[in-house]
């Protein structure tokens, strides 16, 4: 059994790519298997398939929006290679997709920084403009305007999850409009947004991974994606022989998606602001709340 993991930055960004790393060395760990793991944008990303594929890998994890068609597009060639992506919606008999409805995570830190907020002003800042980043802002967005209807969210995209610079400078300019709680989806760009609220004594939300001890000290909490449930169950599937493509939805009630809270920053988050975050996490998990995603 040999895996691939494809990462849109590096594995060390402490959010997305760190996140599905951790999956990938679990499927390392419990089944056994052979891993290995690149960094692959653009047009290396089908080179970086069809290598892996030719090497003999039974599967290959892209992880992202972007991986999805490529994987469409190859997995004709190599019939008996396993091509999934986290994010998409494109499928074939080799080509499947695992969604993490981080959604949710986004709606309840939605609905808390807007309850917690002096300025009524909040800020997501992303890097690339993907269908499935702008599903997660559209939830956080949702979450404070039910919890706080007139509050305003600004969305800003550098186009790039990689530079630091980028993404201070757009949290700044947020910063400079109001905005006293910010949320990114910025990959290991996300530092800048902490720098960003360090430097004006604002809040932070992480996103993909628990970056509450993230040293800039600005996180009060974050809306993680535990990956190694689906990425285990993924890979012990294609190793039996029972997957099939097919998309795949993993959200709060299967422990894939959680909302950890920063307690050294808990006044940060009023009491208010707490208690229906944690109610709307209860009616999540019940399945009484549909949080809004768009499909993709």
């Amino acid at each position: 059994m040999k895996v691939a993991l494809l990462t849109p930055g590096p594995v060390s960004d402490a959010g997305w790519s760190a996140m599905a790393y951790d999956g990938l060395q679990a499927i390392k760990t419990d089944l056994g298997a052979e891993v290995s793991n690149q960094e692959a944008l653009d047009a290396k990303i089908p080179d970086a398939m069809r290598s892996y594929a030719q090497d003999g890998f039974k599967l290959i994890i892209g992880h992202g929006f972007e991986y999805n068609e490529p994987a469409v597009e190859i997995a004709a060639d190599y019939p008996e290679t396993f091509f999934v992506s986290s994010s998409g919606s494109e499928t074939a008999p080799n080509v499947g997709v695992i969604r993490f409805y981080l959604e949710q995570g986004f709606y309840v830190a939605g609905a808390a920084a807007a309850l917690s907020s002096k300025t009524g002003k909040l800020a997501m800042i992303g890097g690339p403009d993907v269908p499935s980043i702008r599903s997660t802002f559209k939830a956080f967005k949702a979450g404070a305007e039910a919890a706080r209807p007139g509050v305003e969210v600004i969305e800003v995209f550098t186009g790039d999850g990689q530079d630091v610079a980028k993404a201070k400078q757009a949290a700044l300019t947020a910063i400079g409009q109001g905005a006293d709680f910010l949320i990114h989806q910025a990959n290991a760009a996300a530092q800048g947004v902490f720098d960003a609220a360090k430097e004006k004594g604002v809040s932070a939300f992480g996103a993909n991974l628990n970056q509450n001890d993230n040293a800039s000290g600005s996180v009060v909490g974050s809306a993680i994606i535990e990956a190694k449930p689906a990425f285990l169950s993924l890979a012990k599937r294609v190793q039996e022989g029972s997957y099939k493509g097919e998309v795949s939805l993993f959200g709060m009630k299967d422990g894939a998606i959680k909302m950890v809270w920063n307690e050294a920053l808990a006044d940060r988050i009023t009491p208010d602001a707490k208690a229906k975050a944690e109610a709307l996490i209860a009616e999540i998990e019940a399945g009484t709340l549909e949080v809004p995603k768009d499909e993709f």
